[in-house]
Order: C-alpha cells, then sequence, then structure tokens
C-alpha cells in the first residue's frame, strides 16, 4: 500500500472522531485533540545536569511521565532506551491510570552489530503501548558536523542502510517508524530517501521549525512532508540577525512568527487522526552561519537569489526584543523558566489551537 494511501486510510477514525459530541478525553476517537510533549522540552532538567533541590533532575521515564501529566499534558514522547519488558509494563500501566497516549524515540541500528539492540528497544516499546517511535538520523547539526560533501555524502549512504535495516523491524513488529526533519535533511532530500525506503511503517516526525537553519521556508517544509508525517513537533520560532547570519529560537507558541493555526490545519487535512507534540527546546539562540564559507560545505542547490529572498524574510520577520541568552542564569531560574514556557505553550494550545 502507497504511504499516503495508507495515511488517508487510518485517519478516517479521526475524521469521524471530529464530527462526535462531548466524549471523554482519553477515548481513542479524539486522541488528536490532546496535546502531548516531547522530551527536549525539558533538555535543561533531563540532560543538562543541573544541580537544584528545587528541580531535581529526572532520572527516568517514568519521572517524567508523573510531572507532564501533573502539568496537564496529554500525551509524552520520551526515549524508550534501555527499557526492558518489566519496565516497559510499568511505563503501559502508569500511562493508561494517566489516560495519556505515549510515543517513544529511538536511535537508528547503525549497522547489522546493532540491530539486537534497536529490536529489543522497538519490542519493549510495542510492549509498553508505543505505536509510534521517533527518530533522527543526525544527532547533530548538518552544518556544524559535516566540513565537506563527501562526509556528507557518507553520512547520508550510512543512514539510508539504517533505514533499511529499521524498516523490516517496525513493520514485524507493527510500530511505525517517524523520522525527524533534524537539521539535517532539506526537503528534497528527505522526499528522495521516504521515496526510496517506499515503506509504509517510515514516515516523518514533522518539526515545524526544524529547517529554517536549512535555509528553507517553514510553510513549504509542512506542506510538503505533511502527506507522510505520523507525529509532530509543534513549535514556534523567532529570528534575529547576527554578524555570520542569524539566531534561531524556539519561543512559547503563539509569540514567534510561525503561523502555527496554518501549520496545524495543512496537516490535519493529510492525517486528521495525528499527534502533536510541543518542543519548545528552552537554550541560548542558536547561531546559524549561513554567510561564512564553512556553513556551504554540503550545499549545492541554493542559488543566490534564493538566499537573498530568505534573508530578505528573516529580517522582516526579526524579534521585537532581544532573544532571551539562558546560559548565565542560575541553575534554578533556568529549570523554572524552562517549566513556565511549557505552561505557556500549553495554555496557548488550549486556548488558541482547540487542545484539551
Amino acid at each position: 500500500m502507497k504511504r499516503r494511501n495508507f495515511i488517508k486510510k487510518s485517519g478516517s477514525v479521526g475524521l469521524l472522531a471530529m464530527a462526535m459530541p462531548v466524549i471523554p478525553a482519553f477515548s481513542p476517537l479524539v486522541a488528536e485533540m490532546r496535546f502531548g510533549i516531547a522530551e527536549a522540552s525539558y533538555v535543561q532538567r533531563r540532560y543538562a545536569k543541573l544541580e537544584s533541590k528545587t528541580y531535581p533532575p529526572f532520572t527516568d521515564s517514568l519521572q517524567m511521565i508523573e510531572h507532564c501529566s501533573s502539568a496537564g499534558f496529554g500525551g509524552v514522547q520520551f526515549s524508550v532506551s534501555g527499557w526492558d519488558a518489566a519496565y516497559a509494563k510499568k511505563v503501559k500501566t502508569r500511562v493508561e491510570e494517566l489516560q495519556l497516549f505515549l510515543e517513544g524515540q529511538i536511535r537508528l541500528p547503525k549497522d547489522d552489530s546493532d540491530l539486537q539492540r534497536f529490536t529489543a528497544e522497538v519490542s519493549a516499546a510495542k510492549e509498553a503501548g508505543v505505536d509510534i517511535l521517533r527518530t533522527a538520523c543526525l544527532s547533530g547539526r548538518r552544518y556544524e558536523t559535516f566540513d565537506t560533501m563527501s562526509a556528507f555524502q557518507d553520512f547520508r549512504a550510512k543512514s539510508i542502510n539504517s533505514l533499511k535495516l529499521a524498516e523490516p523491524v517496525v513493520r514485524k513488529l507493527g510500530v511505525k517508524l517517524a523520522v525527524e526533519n533534524h537539521k539535517d535533511w532539506r526537503i528534497s532530500e528527505m522526499l528522495e530517501i521516504l521515496n526510496m525506503i517506499e515503506s509504509e511503517w517510515v514516515g516523518v516526525t514533522l518539526d515545524t521549525g526544524n529547517n529554517i537553519s536549512l535555509l528553507e521556508d517553514p510553510m513549504e517544509v509542512v506542506e510538503a512532508l505533511a502527506p507522510y508525517a505520523f507525529t509532530v513537533h509543534l513549535k514556534d520560532m523567532a529570528v534575529e540577525e547576527y554578524e555570520d547570519g542569524f539566531l534561531l529560537a524556539e519561543i512559547n507558541l503563539g509569540e514567534g512568527f510561525l503561523d502555527v493555526e496554518r501549520m496545524i490545519t495543512v496537516i490535519k487535512k493529510q492525517n486528521p487522526d495525528i499527534r502533536f507534540n510541543l518542543e519548545m527546546i528552552t537554550r541560548d539562540p542558536l547561531k546559524i552561519p549561513c554567510l561564512t564559507e564553512g556553513y556551504w560545505a554540503t550545499f549545492d542547490e541554493v542559488s543566490a537569489s534564493e538566499l537573498a529572498g530568505f534573508l530578505y524574510k528573516i529580517k522582516k520577520a526579526k524579534s521585537a526584543s532581544p532573544l532571551t541568552v539562558i546560559s548565565k542564569n542560575a541553575a534554578d531560574d533556568r529549570l523554572a523558566l524552562e517549566i513556565e514556557n511549557n505552561k505557556a505553550s500549553l495554555k496557548y494550545a488550549r486556548q488558541r489551537l482547540g487542545f484539551i
């Protein structure tokens, strides 16, 4: 079955749900109306290794699930690394008790020797009730990771091989694998890879802001990748010029320059039952050094006129106030800001975007 037809067929339940009257929020028929949160929204508390008695670090997924539920989120998307059957059972039980949806995050198999690890983690995720696993081909950023085109092409070949190894596993176990546009692939490159894999079990985690760093219009990215999307990282973005290009930062929903409402409409048109997870990463703005020679090492398809047009859009979208730099703040201030940002975006999603 072709991917587009598969997605549209699986979205029929969502269309029915949208026409239904009041139904409890935990009903599968309206799962798409619950607003989830991705693990990266707690990057400070989960990974920054900050010492705090007020906001102690999360040490496992169950702690994060408890926190996110108490904060009001209706779903979670967390790493399944290291889960065994017993832990998966605990996660499933607690998620069902809290009436959340659950999605996982997983690393692709590097090669044949890593396939056993990948298969075990997919199996554990399935036991926990996960039906979608978010993944990424690159953990970093393309323009910071690769110095030459040949290095990037080697990464591309390895990524395709990893996806080819992963596809039979997720197909056999019945779990969808959703590859994020993670500051690695431009639209044409990602579509080429998806069409090469050509599987109804391999699709996209559609991030609404990442490809700005690759000089692509965020709405064009959404329109191109929506037919392949299994899940969404919903975010708003802000930009600011600097001497080597521009700064890019996640910002609370409704405070940036993205047309988030239109993006949701475009995505839901392709898959009415799709889930949305907030990815509000509280951190210093990222530097996108697109006016430096090094940035262009892996690009050979962007014309001068395209770059000029994009930078003009950046100038017009410039944030009215300076972007927030948090790295010099005390640990508790950074952790408190992260919580407040997530709460603010959840409030906006409920009041303005129709989520519950």
